[in-house]
């Protein structure tokens, strides 16, 4: 049986040539990959049996987007420029992503981060039509046969979320998929991986949001969540599927909670191309963060003395990161962990309590710490004190943890501190940026994990640095499939964020700005993707023939960084063939 009715063209380097349509009249219009709407020029429409089914004005894609941006901006909300776009994206995908990329850094937060959220928790009600797949108890025992029947299937990039720890606001049960389509939209527009390479994946296990299992029009699954032997049986199912397949495609676990995340990412490093951007990109990014600030001070990481709070999955990924590098740095490994603090709900994690397996790396020996001789006593603020925290990193979503005071005490330790208000979205960051500047009278180095407007400071505006994932896993993504690496080591996100910290430009270190703005998001992407795909080379994790279209880098860096600027996509309308 046939799946596809048009295919992609590639030329040596894997860059797409065009596409040959073996559709006709109204079939040719249903295909967001293939359609361009009122730009089918005349003689298309003839070849392609589409006269008299457009008006007859011919757009340009120039057209086309101007017009698209005027409706979004008559838009009153948001969600509803969410809506708008991927409207937009399932009836012509080069549109939608040229009218992202007129403005990324306008458009990122509709199209992910914090918009995304919202579209999460509305998704049964705002349910438009079908994208990407969904796996729940009822089909995955025909998971293979399911993935075969996919429209596009050149699949390089593959989301997949259990829909556990969406964004902070946590379990939203089949209601995560839209986490996996804004995740491939920046792929997309990060590395230029084009869409038909991409596919988003939801594996609904059952909700244990009682909101959503007594809502009449919820269409997830409406059972408990599998726990257990159960869900990773069902983890099991799905993960020999997409290996049978899509043997050489990459696997993006996305939103996994705490020690599930921990849990798949490390039972499938070998089993399956994949990583766990929650954990490894989150911690890549913060990694780039910090590197950029020791730019700014001239100092050592290694000097320098770490406290993630929050010790969720992303804390304890940013630790994991953070104790990568200084070991690269010359420390041992229990000098650098001796540096690096976690702290939950309790306070600082020590291992004289029950702990999930996941936080056990970092704890510490409470008969080490002199200041901690009751539980009251284990606070961030006395951490800060005690410890002489000179890098703080806020993972816990709760919102005004980072006072005037904790500012102050930083401030003590370092001339320049660095604290990092990482938690999405922005109704949960744990400082605002215009705070921290002014208690530290503008000597902090503050990055944010969502957007926030410049904050003004002495008479001058100061840009804040967004520490987004979308300068790592896009270009991380690229690497991989370029270079045809068989498995995600973790020097790849060390690779990846030294290159994003080297993208900070010397006027924005002058300033103490610690992240590259979003409108270099593509750039960024390719020297990620030339890095770490030069990495898995130097590894010896390649495979020479790749997947998309058998291009060969014959382990040569050079011929390499050539197949990736060529493989990386712009939205731009292809002839047919």
């Amino acid at each position: 049986m046939e799946i596809n009715h048009y295919e992609f063209k590639y030329g040596e380097f894997g860059e797409t040539l065009g596409v040959h349509i073996n559709l006709r009249g109204f079939d040719v219009l249903r295909f967001n990959n293939i359609s361009k709407g009122t730009a089918f020029t005349i003689d298309e429409r003839r070849k392609l049996k589409l006269s008299g089914f457009l008006p007859p004005r011919v757009k340009t894609l120039e057209d086309q987007v101007k017009s698209s941006l005027d409706i979004v901006d008559k838009k009153e909300s948001d969600i509803e420029k969410f809506i708008y776009i991927r409207s937009l994206y399932d009836r012509n995908v080069v549109l939608a992503h040229a009218v992202i990329a007129s403005d990324i850094t306008k458009f990122l937060p509709i199209i992910y981060t914090p918009t995304v959220g919202l579209a999460c928790q509305q998704y049964s009600r705002l349910f438009r039509g079908a994208n990407g797949i969904h796996f729940y108890p009822g089909n995955i025992d025909y998971a293979e046969y399911i993935l075969r029947n996919y429209t596009d299937q050149d699949i390089g990039i593959a989301v997949v979320t259990d829909n556990q720890g969406i964004l902070g606001i946590g379990d939203q049960g089949a209601g995560g998929i839209p986490i996996c389509l804004g995740k491939l939209m920046l792929y997309t527009q990060g590395a230029g991986i084009a869409p038909w390479h991409c596919l988003p994946i939801s594996l609904d296990v059952g909700t244990d949001n009682e909101e959503l299992l007594n809502d009449p029009n919820y269409l997830g699954w409406r059972h408990k969540r599998l726990k257990g032997d159960e869900y990773y049986e069902f983890i099991e199912k799905f993960v020999n599927a997409f290996k049978k397949r899509f043997p050489h495609a990459l696997c993006q676990w996305e939103d996994f909670s705490k020690q599930t995340a921990f849990t798949v990412r490390d039972k499938y490093l070998k089993e399956l191309i994949s990583f766990n951007d929650d954990i490894q990109g989150t911690g890549s990014v913060a990694l780039a963060g910090i590197l950029a600030a020791m730019k700014v001070t001239k100092q050592k990481m290694t000097d320098q003395v770490y406290l993630v709070s929050g010790a969720g999955a992303g804390g304890v990924g940013i630790a994991e990161q953070i104790q990568t590098e200084l070991m690269e740095q010359g420390l041992s490994e229990k000098d650098a962990i001796a540096k690096i603090f976690t702290m939950d709900s309790r306070g600082i994690v020590t291992f004289d309590r029950e702990l999930e397996p996941y936080k056990m790396k970092f704890a510490k020996d409470p008969e080490t710490m002199a200041w901690l001789k009751t539980p009251e006593d284990n606070t961030l603020l006395a951490s800060i004190k005690n410890e002489k925290i000179t890098v703080l990193i806020g993972t816990s979503g709760q919102p005004g943890q980072f006072t005037k005071q904790i500012v102050d005490a930083m401030c003590e330790n370092s001339h320049r501190p660095v604290i990092l208000p990482l938690s999405n979205p922005t109704t949960k960051c744990e400082a605002l940026p215009k705070d921290i500047y002014e208690w530290s009278n503008g000597k902090a180095l503050v990055a944010t994990g969502s957007p926030f407007d410049p904050v003004h400071h002495n008479g001058k505006d100061y840009r804040i640095g967004q520490m987004n994932n979308a300068f790592i896993f896009p270009g991380l993504g690229l690497g991989v499939v370029a270079s045809g690496a068989t498995e995600v080591l973790p020097v790849f996100f060390s690779a990846a964020a030294h290159a994003v910290a080297e993208f900070v430009s010397e006027d924005d270190i002058k300033d103490g700005i610690l992240f590259p703005s979003l409108d270099k998001l593509r750039s960024v992407s390719l020297e990620v993707a030339k890095r770490v795909g030069a990495e898995a080379i130097k590894a010896g994790v390649t495979q020479k023939d790749c997947a998309f279209s058998k291009f060969n880098h014959n382990n040569d860096p050079e011929r390499l960084n050539t197949i990736v600027d060529k493989m990386c996509w712009s939205p731009r309308y292809f002839d047919q063939l």
